[in-house]
C-alpha cells in the first residue's frame, strides 16, 4: 500500500542484482519504491512482491532508460502513484569486455547507450523533476582506478559519470539535494560473474583485503545511508 507521508525512491535495473538489493533494503527504511526494468518484469514483480510481503510500497515500471521519453514517463507515473520522487538510485547497467582494439562500433554504441546516455537521461529529469531535499546516487566501478584490461569503454563511461556527478551537485545548489557516486568492488551478481571463469572470480575477489567479493547487500547498505539523512 503506497503511502504519500513516506519519500519515493526511483531505482533504475532494480529487478536484480544490486538494484533489486537497493530496492529492498530503501523500503526497510521507509520508501515507496518504483522498481524500473527493461525487460525482466517476471523479477521486477517478484522485488515488488517481497517489498510489500515486509509492509513497504512498490510498484514496478518499464522503461529503457536509453530512451528519454520512458524515463520521462517513468517519473510521471512514479510522481501519479506516489506525489513526487525524492530519490533517484541511477543503478541500469550493461556489461560487455573488449580490449579497445576489437570493440565494434555495435559494442561501443550499446555500452553508450545505457551506461551513459540512459544515465544523463535519468539525472536529467531528477534534476527537474526531484523534490528539494533529495538525492541521487550514481553508479562507476572500481576499475576506473584499477585500469584493468578489457574494461576501457566501461571504466571511461563510469569516469565520465563519476564527473558529471560532481558538476550536477554543484548545479543543484539551493535545492538541498545532495549527488553522489558509489564505486563498487568486484560483486556478486550476474551482471560481473556472466563469462569469467571461476579461476578468474577467485583471483578478483582476493584482491579485496577482505577475500571475498562484495555482496549486492553490501553495496545496498551504502547507497540506503546516502539516502538518509545522516549523509547530508
Amino acid at each position: 500500500m503506497k503511502n504519500a507521508t513516506h519519500k519515493t525512491a526511483v531505482v533504475t535495473g532494480a529487478s536484480r542484482g544490486i538494484g533489486a538489493a537497493v530496492a529492498r533494503r530503501l523500503a526497510t527504511g521507509g520508501f515507496n519504491i518504483v522498481v524500473n526494468y527493461a525487460g525482466s518484469a517476471d523479477a521486477a514483480k517478484s522485488v515488488v512482491q517481497d517489498i510489500a510481503a515486509a509492509g513497504g510500497s512498490a510498484i514496478a515500471v518499464q522503461a529503457d532508460v536509453s530512451d528519454a521519453a520512458a524515463v520521462r514517463q517513468m517519473f510521471k507515473t512514479a510522481e501519479a502513484e506516489f506525489g513526487g520522487v525524492d530519490v533517484l538510485i541511477n543503478n541500469a547497467g550493461i556489461m560487455k569486455l573488449a580490449l579497445i582494439a576489437d570493440s565494434d562500433d555495435a559494442l561501443f554504441d550499446s555500452i553508450v547507450a545505457v551506461n551513459l546516455k540512459g544515465a544523463f537521461n535519468t539525472v536529467r529529469e531528477a534534476a527537474n523533476r526531484l523534490r528539494d531535499g533529495g538525492t541521487i546516487v550514481n553508479f562507476s566501478t572500481s576499475v576506473v582506478g584499477l585500469n584493468l584490461e578489457t574494461y576501457g569503454i566501461y571504466a571511461g563511461i563510469k569516469a565520465a559519470i563519476e564527473t558529471m556527478t560532481s558538476i550536477l551537485a554543484k548545479e543543484l545548489r539551493g535545492r538541498s539535494i545532495t549527488v553522489n557516486a558509489v564505486a563498487p568492488g568486484p560483486t556478486a551478481t550476474d551482471l560481473f560473474l556472466d563469462g569469467k571463469s571461476q579461476e578468474a572470480v577467485d583471483r578478483m575477489a582476493k584482491t579485496s583485503p577482505l577475500e571475498r567479493l562484495g555482496t549486492p547487500e553490501d553495496i545496498a547498505n551504502v547507497v540506503a545511508f546516502l539516502a538518509g539523512p545522516h549523509a547530508r
